[in-house]
């Protein structure tokens, strides 16, 4: 691991129940749960964020109907192939 940090938080009492609670459960300190939280959020965020991207660059170049019928084929091929019983 990096060289550590320490920090200082304030959570309201219900919160930090909550995180006890769960942090017991998993038998996690409050350091690594307080951590696989952040890490969590963080990596939400960018997936959010490469979605959106992806979804944006998609809009304005769709794919053409050429395109459409090739993957059908494709796929039409490739499941033709499967062994289904």
């Amino acid at each position: 691991m990096a060289q550590s940090v320490k920090i200082a938080i304030s959570l309201s009492k219900p919160l930090i129940r909550l995180v006890e609670k769960e942090r017991k459960r998993t038998g996690e300190t409050r350091s690594a749960f307080v951590r696989r939280a952040l890490r969590r959020l963080l990596q939400e965020k960018e997936h959010m964020l490469q979605v959106s991207e992806y979804v944006e660059g998609y809009g304005a170049q769709p794919e053409t109907e050429e395109e459409i019928d090739a993957a059908e084929a494709g796929a039409a091929e490739l499941l033709s192939q499967e062994p289904w019983e």
